[in-house]
């Protein structure tokens, strides 16, 4: 039964997944254990075949694998080189091979790769840095995606909209092409600071972000996504996500400009070892703070200097509710209003159903629990609960214009939609 008076108000935008949409990233491989003899890599055995091609096989071979790219990507050919460049570095020595032969290697250790194929899901929607073209009344702002693809990994896709307040909310059309960072630093080590330039993208929907490091080998997930403002004004982007390496999950933070490059790095210390941390927005009492659920259950508060290192903490609000019984958790960083701390919340009850909920926090002492919402503003719809997990909605962060909320949220780990609100209509809710 649709309730009396709904918090929200839904839009009739929705994101699917497009499988059309590819990225082309690295590929790697090499023997199974009893096969590797030492001297002898997988690596090198391929190159050397490419190596022996004549000159109208190599043509041939070429054609066919830059004609399929060229369709959907660009600057294939010096994509292809620059992989080649990686892999020539790896080699015990470096292959005498003019442009063709660079080109056909640099291929052959490359796929494509359709991010999306599966879901899209899981956003958080931040205010863009560029304000320019935002309509009367409106603000531009940006989405982070989550995209499963082949083997359920995650990645990280964007898309860019405006909206006004009372009004539409418009998601500009992606771009055709999806261009893959360069990565720049040790993507090998464990412990590695790697930085991202996306600068060859021409407008934000081009950009995706894929695993590189191994904490991240089956996938970056559930990208909270911040505009951080620092006390002398300045402003950066960051991200805490879930980097999933197959076996172990932990938080990292992902920071840049949102344009020119990220900057990916772990998480340290003994809060740092769940899912779903949120960064607040500024620093409260010359601290970072930080929402986490570090005990699977409740939400959780850090402070910290270094927005790297998170130690300690405590509960700030547990289960109460039936539809939150089973755990609790944020729905993205805390938005600032004039009364405190606004936190999206979600809960699951029963079934594994995952709703959303809200809840106030002191704006100086934002350990102190000043309202909740007794029952979700989301639940899942019968039109909106079928998917890969059924019978879920979730958000990892909303926009705030004023006194107007934007909630991007995803449904059944597939699909994502948008509803409003405002400040006023989630404190009514609140006791």
């Amino acid at each position: 039964m649709p309730d009396a008076h709904p918090i929200l108000d839904h839009a009739d935008v929705i994101l699917r997944p497009d499988p059309s949409r590819t990225v082309v990233r690295p590929f790697s491989l090499e023997y199974p254990k009893a096969f590797q003899v030492e001297g002898q890599s997988r690596t090198q055995a391929i190159v050397d075949r490419v190596m022996t091609l004549d000159a109208a096989g190599l043509a041939a071979e070429l054609a066919i694998t830059t004609d399929s790219l060229d369709e959907r990507h660009r600057d294939v050919d010096a994509m292809l080189v620059r992989r080649y460049e990686e892999i020539a570095a790896t080699l015990a020595a470096r292959p005498t091979a003019n442009t063709a032969q660079q080109r056909l290697i640099g291929a052959y250790f490359s796929e494509e790769y359709s991010y999306e194929a599966a879901a899209l899901f899981n956003p958080s929607a931040v205010l863009a840095h560029d304000q320019s073209t935002a309509p009367e009344g409106g603000v531009r702002f940006i989405v982070s995606l989550r995209g499963i693809g082949e083997g359920h990994v995650s990645s990280v896709a964007f898309r860019s909209g405006s909206w006004v307040p009372g009004g539409r909310i418009a998601i500009d059309p992606p771009s055709l092409v999806a261009v893959p960072p360069i990565i720049e630093g040790d993507s090998v080590a464990a412990g590695a600071v790697v930085t991202l330039r996306v600068d060859r993208s021409r407008d934000i929907s081009e950009t995706v972000l894929f695993p590189v490091l191994p904490s991240q080998h089956q996938g970056i997930e559930d990208l909270r996504l911040v505009r951080f403002t620092e006390d002398d004004g300045t402003t950066t982007y960051h991200g805490t996500y879930t980097a999933f390496s197959g076996s172990t999950a932990r938080p990292e933070l992902l920071s840049g400009d949102g344009s020119e490059t990220f900057i990916m790095r772990a998480l340290t210390g003994d809060a740092a070892g769940a899912k779903g941390m949120a960064l607040f927005p500024r620093r409260v009492g010359g601290q970072y703070i930080m929402l986490g659920r570090q005990d699977s259950e409740s939400i959780w508060l850090h402070r910290s200097d270094d927005i790297l290192h998170w130690e300690g903490g405590g509960k700030i609000v547990s289960p109460r509710y039936p539809w939150e019984y089973v755990q609790m958790g944020n729905c993205g960083s805390p938005i600032e209003v004039d009364e405190g701390w606004l936190v999206f919340t979600h809960g699951v009850g029963t079934v594994r159903n995952y709703c959303v909920g809200a809840c106030l926090l002191d704006k100086a002492d934002p350990s102190k629990l000043l309202a909740r919402t007794p029952e979700p503003i989301l639940r899942p719809s019968p039109d909106e609960r079928d998917g890969y997990v059924p019978n879920v909605v979730y958000s990892c962060g909303a926009l705030a214009l004023g006194r107007d909320i934007l909630l991007p949220y995803g449904v059944a780990d597939n699909f994502t939609a948008f509803a409003t609100t405002t400040v006023d209509r989630l404190l009514s809710a609140m006791e």
